[in-house]
């Protein structure tokens, strides 16, 4: 068997918490090897099923990092590393000796990765990283629909799960680039950056908007949720009116009573009788009309309880569920790795016992020094050329990603623009960076344009089906043939093999089969969608970290190869804090309350008697110190004070809390604290004037980010690029006038 892409690759890890852990458990699946730094009473292991999970394959040290000679220990094992993770704030990093100038003093080739609460030009650079906290803060607890009205706990740690893939994407791009320049640097992100990763669909603002870009998408639009006769929930993504049994029913309720059912509800973007289907579909059980609409493709999950989709055929057969034997726990069914690659990714065995490698690898030799060119800094993926045929969220997102890494990315879309172009503020959110070129796949007198587009590529990029893609003669095969060095990445909705293979898939079914939207609904509630659109982001960024991973492997062999990733894979990862048991059972889970209001006294959100606080004790002696102050009822104590009033209570006790912040899109565009930490950023437009958008979300220090060109207008780039690809300017008009291109 062929050695995996990162072998010979050292990681040192200093994670605690799910994202740097996750991190590690993604590049010790593609063949790293990973060594976590632990305390010699790691509290992480209490969590047995979490830590099973995100440390298998690893190996363990155990040090005391307050201790000199333990220290000492640490800075010889960074010598023979190429990457170190941490999850300390800059203020503790600098306790432990971990700041970055040091570190880049001291180990020039070595990549640093930190993944902090907040950026580390922000003010809160050094506040505890708490993901409530920081979710309350940065205002997204209002951004989530509920069952009431105010805030909403958001039960998925989407931030941390979010901030694992842009740390390993960061480290592959730092990877890339060390090979580049031969010499290591930062790669840092935030939980902040990552929580405002699915922001970029809503929190845009534009000097002259269209009525439709202003209006964006309220957060209170009826989801496709429905209630089925048997008590269980079908999330059905657009309209069902097609299918066989729904057609039939409406026909039968007649014109006049589907009007009347659908003005029940507000009007719905994605199913025009949306009324009218929740009342037919209330008439057979579950199964049934899952069976029924897969039948006819319509795309359809029912809300499953969390870890149902370990024993889903799907899930198994695209190894997305794995099978691991844990030194603690047993024989587990865990997640597995959400993306394939060539060579492929290796499974880990049991989390290590602490400390069991202390003799053989604190004694390991220094990695040999590398020789630094004299260029310039240029951004990590400076001149990787992009061709994105990517719709909707995940393939788009995924490029834009590129693009802010240095990637030059080309757009391709139709002539009458992205499916996403009728959502603006959607659209444009996943789409800067890019030039646009709008052009009709799947016509032979656009072929010749197409074949020029992919011999001009390093990279093609889409999630759209593949028999799609084989249809208009963009598969990977077609393409090989024209450029056989190609990396061709595409994102599925249930992963490359098994019967969905094809099938239509969007971010709300993954988070309905995965258990998210029960556990968002609460106890003893209906289930509720995550409004963030978490599956489309894991999968795009996943993507990424897959197709970098076979960049890096392009640059030592000279192969292409396909790569993927999926929104099944991506979002079943971010079951972790649980595993399946050979007897159908899974282990549990802490369960959000019927309120919404979070997971226990001390872990939760509280109505003052004028705003919302976030209350995030976590630790047994927090957690002590949050009664002292509130007592046995720390609702009824909440509710009679201030919400200043209340924090003061608790920061006099050192109890981890903040104000939930409310109505925040105009006052985060409008800080010039999150202007300068990056957070945000502008440039103008074609059409909005001046668009202000969600800013970076790495920072690499030395290496520039390419944040400066803004989404494309429909067909704004196409005479450009496609004359700078060779085709005369009578040529494009003549396709132009055949409605095959828009210039």
């Amino acid at each position: 068997m062929s050695q995996a892409i990162l072998h010979g690759i050292r990681v040192i890890s200093l994670c605690s918490g799910i994202a740097g852990s996750a991190a590690g458990l993604q590049l010790r699946e593609a063949g790293a090897e990973v060594v976590m730094v632990e305390s010699p009473s790691n509290p992480a292991r209490l969590n047995a099923a979490l830590f099973a999970t995100l440390n298998r394959g690893k190996r363990s040290i155990t040090l005391d990092l307050h201790n000199a000679n333990d220290h000492q220990q640490l800075q010889r094992l960074l010598a023979s590393a190429d990457v170190v993770l941490h999850d300390f704030t800059p203020q503790v990093a600098a306790a432990h000796g971990l700041q970055d100038a040091q570190l880049i003093k001291v180990f020039p080739n070595l990549v640093i990765s930190a993944i902090s609460g907040w950026p580390q030009r922000y003010a809160l650079a050094n506040a505890l990283p708490r993901e409530t906290l920081i979710l309350a803060r940065l205002g997204l607890l209002d951004e989530q629909p509920g069952h009431r009205e105010g805030p909403v706990f958001v039960r998925m740690p989407f931030a941390n799960w979010l901030a694992c893939w842009l740390c390993v994407i960061g480290v592959m791009a730092r990877l890339i680039a060390r090979d580049r320049d031969g010499r290591g640097g930062i790669a840092h992100t935030s939980l902040a950056q990552a929580a405002l990763v699915p922001m970029t669909m809503h929190w845009n603002r534009a000097q002259t908007p269209t009525p439709t870009f202003a209006k964006g998408l309220d957060k209170h639009i009826p989801i496709p949720l429905h209630p089925c006769a048997d008590g269980r929930w079908l999330h059905v993504h657009y309209s069902p009116d097609k299918a066989p049994w729904m057609a039939t029913a409406l026909a039968a309720l007649g014109e006049a009573e589907v009007t009347r059912l659908n003005a029940l509800w507000p009007p719905s973007h994605v199913a025009p009788n949306f009324g009218a289907n929740k009342a037919v579909i209330a008439t057979r059980p579950a199964q049934d009309w899952v069976e029924h609409f897969w039948q006819h493709d319509v795309a359809a999950q029912i809300a499953a309880p969390f870890g149902a989709i370990y024993f889903d055929e799907q899930a198994r057969l695209n190894g997305y569920v794995v099978e691991v034997d844990d030194v603690v726990l047993g024989k587990t069914l865990q997640p597995g790795p959400a993306w394939k690659v060539q060579p492929p990714a290796r499974v880990g065995g049991s989390a290590p016992v602490a400390g069991e490698g202390n003799k053989q690898l604190l004694n390991a030799a220094p990695k040999p020094a590398l020789a630094a060119s004299a260029g310039g800094s240029l951004a990590p993926l400076h001149g990787l050329k992009v061709l994105d045929l990517g719709a909707y969220l995940a393939g788009p997102f995924a490029c834009l990603l590129l693009a802010d890494l240095g990637a030059e990315v080309i757009k391709v879309e139709a002539p009458k623009g992205d499916a996403m172009r009728r959502l603006e503020r959607i659209f444009s959110g996943t789409q800067r960076g890019k030039l646009g070129v709008a052009l009709q796949l799947g016509d032979s007198q656009t072929e010749a344009v197409v074949q020029a587009l992919a011999r001009w590529a390093d990279v093609v990029h889409h999630n759209m089906r593949l028999p799609a893609a084989r249809k208009l003669k963009v598969d990977y095969d077609s393409l090989k043939a024209l450029n056989p060095q190609l990396l061709y990445c595409h994102v599925s909705a249930y992963g490359p093999s098994g019967p969905r293979a094809d099938w239509p898939g969007f971010d709300q079914l993954m988070q309905a089969s995965c258990g998210w939207e029960v556990e968002q609904g609460g106890a003893g509630q209906p289930p509720m969608w995550l409004r963030f659109g978490v599956g489309d982001f894991f999968a795009g960024l996943s993507s990424v970290y897959a197709l970098l991973l076979g960049l890096y492997q392009r640059n030592h062999t000279g192969a292409g190869q396909m790569v993927n990733s999926s929104l099944l894979g991506a979002t079943l990862l971010t079951m972790s804090e649980a595993v399946g048991r050979a007897d159908g059972s899974v282990s549990a889970i802490e369960h959000m309350d019927g309120e919404q209001t979070g997971l226990s006294d001390s872990h939760r959100l509280y109505a003052c008697r004028d705003a919302w606080i976030a209350v995030a004790a976590l630790l047994p002696d927090e957690v002590e110190r949050f009664h002292s102050v509130t007592g046995e009822h720390p609702v009824d104590y909440f509710a009679g004070l201030t919400q200043h009033a209340a924090l003061e209570h608790l920061a006099d006790a050192n109890v981890p809390a903040e104000a939930v912040l409310e109505a925040q899109l105009d006052a985060f565009l409008d800080s010039p604290e999150h202007a300068a930490a990056g957070l945000h950023t502008h440039y103008p437009h074609a059409v909005y004037g001046d668009l202000q958008q969600i800013g970076a979300f790495w920072d690499f220090g030395d290496l520039p980010l390419s944040l400066q060109r803004p989404p494309p207008a429909l067909g704004q780039h196409t005479r450009q690029v496609l004359e700078g690809l060779g085709f005369a300017s009578d040529e494009l008009e003549r396709l132009a006038a055949a409605g095959l291109l828009t210039l």
